[in-house]
């Protein structure tokens, strides 16, 4: 063997190897974890998997569910070519270079083409309407990943083309398995290591991973760094505890999971559950979200969900966003537990939120009516030469301080009743008043007595 040869040898011998998670990717179905609601026998992802004519689909699930796993799959069950882009870093340039590849492929070989998209919420509308004529005729199947609700990033003509198929995030079982597979494997995991892994360990890595393959293998990775010493060692609770330190649980700010705490937050507030509610702020305070959007949101929902059931949820709530912006964290987030406990707890009205859902309708619904003449200011001589607020009844001069028959909806669009105030808390009050003021108006409306034929 030549210098040039043994220096050759020696580089292969010592470049990096790929990380664990890349090197255990499955190469087979068999090997697949998790996603058994597709997977299972007669499924139709598995039936897919099974055919030589792959159709369109979008894969829609947490980081590390096993998106790019199951394209790759995909492509090698049906012989075709696998083109990747990530939506991150690709733009039109390169999915037309990508179709002309494929076009090539398909004219000179005879073989199909597989495009994979990662990350496809990330292509905008000309993006995702390049693609669409080629999805259309054929020239690549397309599969698009993505950890956003697709109904919400893709244009319908392109969602319209593909099967969406929803991915879940692994179970503890699946990633507690998929652990002991790596440490087995020889070949491409961790098995010619002689290395053990303790059960309290094993659970505490896949707890951590928080359904995500990716991130389970990467933590035993560097579990085993720590661990390993010449012919073997263990891996016991507290090297997997020093590598799990510091980590963020999955939380995609912005993202898919982000929108769906949220919504857990205000659902549990709106449900009367104090104890849910303080669930999902710690969860969402816990994986970085920051506490103003909290705080804002809490004000939301001290308007849209308790109303005027009880204003001092109001109040409260604005007090807390204060708290939060004056003292920062985590002091500040003490006072807005404290906001969400009480309106997880307070009377519940959606009167206002409804009220104003409507008034909204009607505004943008008919037009720019004009204000009644008796209800117009009347600031200048000319316009009280007009009759501007000449007929207006000042509400203070009135018994009772109300103006019992006065009108202040314009012309042409009859009176409505937007607030309808509910049977709890503060509104019972209110729905008492407003009921006695439409006695005063029906009453003030009556006709005279002996003028109905006039």
């Amino acid at each position: 063997m030549s210098i040039a040869d043994t220096d050759a040898a020696a580089k292969i011998d010592t470049a990096p190897l790929p990380p664990l998670a890349e090197r255990m990717r499955p190469r087979r179905l068999e090997d697949v974890v998790g996603q058994r609601h597709l997977l299972a026998p007669g499924r139709a992802l598995q039936r897919a998997l099974s055919t030589e004519h792959p159709h369109s689909m979008i894969f829609w699930g947490p980081p590390g569910s096993g998106k790019t796993t199951l394209a790759r799959l995909l492509a090698g069950a049906s012989g075709w070519r696998l083109l990747r882009l990530s939506a991150v870093l690709a733009g039109v340039k390169d999915i037309r270079a990508a179709v002309a590849e494929a076009r090539m492929a398909r004219e000179v070989q005879g073989q199909g083409s597989i495009l994979f998209i990662d990350e496809v919420h990330r292509f905008n509308k000309s993006q995702q309407d390049a693609l669409l004529p080629h999805v259309e005729d054929g020239t690549v199947v397309f599969i698009g990943a993505t950890t956003e609700n697709p109904s919400f990033e893709l244009n319908n003509a392109l969602l319209s083309r593909a099967r969406v198929y929803v991915l879940k995030a692994l179970e503890a079982d699946d990633l507690g398995g998929l652990i002991d597979r790596a440490l087995a494997d020889a070949e491409r995991g961790l098995g010619g290591q002689g290395l053990r892994i303790a059960p309290d360990a094993r659970a505490l890595l896949a707890a951590a991973a928080d359904g995500d393959a990716r991130r389970a293998l990467n933590l035993l990775e560097q579990a085993a760094d720590c661990a390993a010493v010449p012919g073997g060692g263990e891996i016991d609770a507290d090297t997997a505890r020093l590598v799990v330190e510091g980590g963020v649980p999955r939380f995609d700010k912005g993202g898919e999971a982000f929108y769906d705490q949220i919504s857990a937050l205000h659902k549990s507030v709106r449900g009367s559950a104090p104890d849910a509610a303080l669930y999902w702020l710690a969860r969402m305070i816990d994986g970085g979200c920051d506490p103003l959007y909290l705080a804002r949101r809490v004000v939301r929902m001290a308007s849209e969900d308790i109303g005027n059931a009880d204003p001092r949820a109001l109040e409260l709530a604005m007090n807390a966003w204060d708290a939060v912006q004056r003292l920062g964290s985590p002091e500040g987030e003490l006072a807005l537990a404290q906001a969400v406990v009480y309106l997880a707890c307070a009377p519940k009205s959606n009167a206002v939120y409804m009220a104003w859902n409507a008034a909204l309708a009607d505004a943008k619904g008919h037009g720019s009516l004009e204000v009644p003449v008796h209800l117009r200011n009347a600031p200048t001589k000319l316009m009280k030469n007009l009759g501007f607020g000449a007929a207006y009844r000042y509400a203070h001069d009135e018994p009772d301080a109300y103006a019992a028959g006065e009108r202040y909806f314009p012309e042409g669009l009859a009176e409505r009743r937007y607030y309808r105030p509910v049977p709890r808390g503060l509104e019972i009050k209110i729905a008492e008043k407003l009921a006695r003021l439409r006695e005063l108006d029906a009453a003030a409306r009556k006709p005279a007595p002996g003028r109905a034929g006039d």
